[in-house]
This record gives C-alpha cells, sequence and structure tokens, in this order.
C-alpha cells in the first residue's frame, strides 16, 4: 500500500486518473503522518469521514476503527478512492454533498446502534455549515474531531468576552464541549493553503449545560447581538424585538444582573439562556 503522504505519489496518482485539485471543493490534502494517526486516535467504532480526499485520512481511520462511512462530493475521487482504499472491507465511500444528505437516516442505515464519531479534515469554505449541520442534527455522535482553520478553531474554543468569541462560538457551546487539540502548520498540505490549520474536538453534551424555554429564541438572540457586536446589547436586539422599546429592554437586561450598556460579547450561553427566557415573558415576537 502506497503511502498518501508522499508528495510524488500524490501528484502521479491524480495525474494517472487525469485530475487536478479544485479550489472550489476546497481540496487540500494532508500529507504529515503523524498529524493523520493523531487526528485518527479519536475514532470510536464507526467513523464517519466528511471530504476523503484522496484517502489520506481514510486509511488511518479504517485501521483504528471497525467501520468507516467516507462521504465525498468530487465524483472525479472516487476512483481513486476505489484504488486508495481497496486493502480494506470497512469502508464505504458515498458520492454525495454532506450538507444535501438526510444526516440521520444515513447513520442508521449504515450503523444502526454502533458508537459513531467523526473525524474530518474539513474544507474551509464549508466549516462552520458542516459543524452546526452535525451538531443540531440530533444524532448522538461520541466525538466530532475536525481539521479547520486556526482562526476558527480559535473562534470555536474562545470563552465568553474574549475578542474571538462569536455568534458561532456561543452556538457550539450549547451543544458540545469544544477542545483545541493541536496546530498544523500549512507546510502539511499539498496544495498549501494560505494559513495555518488547527485540530478541534467537539464532545457533544448528553444534555445542554444549560435550559432554556425556546432555544430558536435564544439562538435569535445570540445572532442579534453578534449582527451588531460593537453596540450595545440594547441597540443589538432593538432591531429584532421591535415590541420592546430600548428602556424595556434594558429593564430585562437589568433585571438578569448585567449592565444596562453591557455588549453582547460579554454574555456566555448561560446568560444568553436566562435573557432569552425573560424575554419570551414578555411576549417578544
Amino acid at each position: 500500500m502506497e503511502k498518501l503522504t508522499d508528495l510524488k505519489y500524490i501528484r502521479a496518482l491524480m495525474e494517472e486518473q487525469g485530475i487536478t485539485f479544485k479550489k472550489k471543493f476546497g481540496q487540500n490534502f494532508l500529507t504529515n503522518e503523524g498529524v493523520l494517526s493523531r487526528i485518527a486516535e479519536n475514532a470510536d467504532r464507526g467513523v464517519l469521514e466528511i471530504g476523503p480526499g484522496i484517502g489520506s485520512l481514510t486509511q488511518k481511520l479504517c485501521e483504528n476503527a471497525e467501520k468507516v462511512v467516507a462521504c465525498e462530493i468530487d465524483s472525479d475521487l472516487i476512483p481513486i478512492l476505489e484504488k486508495t482504499l481497496a486493502d480494506f472491507d470497512n469502508i464505504e465511500v458515498i458520492n454525495a454533498d454532506i450538507m444535501k444528505v438526510d444526516l440521520p437516516a444515513l447513520i442508521a442505515e449504515k450503523f444502526g446502534d454502533m458508537p459513531v464519531s467523526v473525524c474530518a479534515n474539513l474544507p474551509y469554505y464549508i466549516t462552520t455549515p458542516v459543524i452546526m449541520l452535525l451538531l443540531e442534527s440530533g444524532i448522538k455522535f461520541t466525538s466530532v474531531t475536525v481539521m479547520i482553520q486556526k482562526e476558527v478553531a480559535a473562534r470555536l474554543c474562545a470563552p465568553a468576552g474574549s475578542a474571538d468569541y462569536g455568534a458561532v462560538t456561543a452556538a457550539v457551546s450549547y451543544y458540545a464541549k469544544a477542545e483545541r487539540l493541536f496546530t498544523v502548520s500549512a507546510g502539511n498540505f499539498v496544495p498549501a493553503p494560505k494559513v495555518d490549520s488547527a485540530v478541534v474536538r467537539l464532545t457533544p453534551y448528553e444534555k445542554p449545560p444549560v435550559e432554556v424555554g425556546d432555544p430558536a429564541l435564544m439562538f435569535r438572540v445570540v445572532a442579534a447581538a453578534f449582527g451588531m457586536r460593537r453596540k450595545t446589547l440594547i441597540n443589538a436586539l432593538s432591531g429584532t424585538f421591535p415590541t420592546l422599546t430600548k428602556e424595556q429592554l434594558g429593564d430585562v437586561i437589568e433585571g438578569q444582573g448585567l449592565a444596562r450598556d453591557i455588549r453582547g460579547e460579554k454574555l456566555s450561553i448561560a446568560e444568553f439562556a436566562r435573557l432569552s427566557d425573560e424575554l419570551k415573558k414578555q411576549s417578544v415576537k
């Protein structure tokens, strides 16, 4: 079995199949054996991989897991995957866009009651949508370990009130514990991206760490707060909840023990939950 971390072999393989790297799919293939192994260590008995590329990480996952299902959007890569994964009988490659797949149905069909984790080197252009798709799916993944842009990793793991804290941080923190495992420099990929990457592990909660009466309303509050993050929370919320005056919004905010002039970026997910519950009592629409 050829090493898929060998740059010469990668180029020869793609040339043999008459294909090139596609920027539109964010294709940057990882060529560091040690990094691939460290990601694969997070595999459970069942693994969903998103964007296997030429199969570098997939091979490692097959060595660590009982069953691997890899979802690849680029049909040109399917013949390559058939070749690079030919030595394994515990892999199934699906040619599909993960954003258009019925994920709960897929997991139930392919894995049954088997514990399932996610491992992926995610394309930068679709990182946040994929992560939120996984977390909001209701599927009880044991973990989600992904290689993503370093700056996005910083946002996912940022504490409330920090410069990197944003709407996606708050949203992710409702569903999972986020840990940044390690950084991977751009030189470990082919073609090399313009920025460094980092590996993040998300461990979904059995139940959310905060109780909230209306999660959808809470996420509206979060979106409003960060949509105008340089403004006070009162001003940020006034456009989203026009049935309340700024004075009333200030009273609600102050009633939660928060400063009247606080900005939304200072609130933790627990504070967003309490605030949205109070707004619900005010019959906001």
